[in-house]
């Protein structure tokens, strides 16, 4: 907002997420704490206040509103998170086409892809969903050691590991779907 006027003004072009949300910028965040600083950003920026005012601060508020969103969503998930640390630090994640990869992670990869192309079992698919979420969390923990140790190259393979596991993960979700 301006300081004279109180006009909410436009966003930053490229504003640093953890700046906006008050987080310091580090993998490990508090959840809590995020979500506070998001309503109370919403509640401050909402278009639904902005709909008296003049069409550039609608405008405005409409954006301050989706990059808040986007903040909140970048940095509440733990891929996501990760992915964006690395670009901070001028990293480039790992594409599908890198074969870092060890062929014992592609292999299960591989088997629980085949598990979810059978037909449909709900006791399948309640081990899959199991192995797949102690996974991620296991890649979390992995994760979290690596940002702290300043090891970006080891953040950037479990990173490009737990890309495969949220792959799985939407599978799981559209297969789960009724048809």
């Amino acid at each position: 907002f301006c300081p004279g006027c109180q006009a909410l003004q436009p966003p930053a072009a490229r504003p640093d997420l953890f700046l906006l949300m008050d987080c310091d910028r580090s993998f490990r965040i508090d959840a809590q704490r995020l979500q506070r600083r998001f309503r109370s950003l919403q509640r401050a920026v909402h278009p639904d206040r902005f709909g008296q005012r003049p069409l550039e601060e609608q405008r405005f508020s409409q954006q301050h509103s989706s990059l808040i969103n986007k903040a909140y969503q970048t940095l509440l998930n733990p891929l996501t998170r990760g992915l964006y640390l690395l670009e901070l630090s001028g990293v480039e994640p790992a594409q599908e086409t890198d074969s870092d990869a060890d062929s014992a992670f592609l292999m299960e990869i591989m088997e629980i892809n085949e598990k979810l192309a059978e037909p449909k079992n709900e006791d399948s698919l309640q081990e899959i969903e199991t192995l797949i979420r102690v996974k991620q969390e296991e890649l979390t923990e992995e994760v979290t050691a690596a940002f702290e140790r300043d090891d970006l190259q080891e953040a950037k393979k479990l990173l490009a590991k737990m890309k495969y596991f949220a792959n799985l993960e939407a599978k799981l979700k559209n297969k789960k779907m009724p048809s």
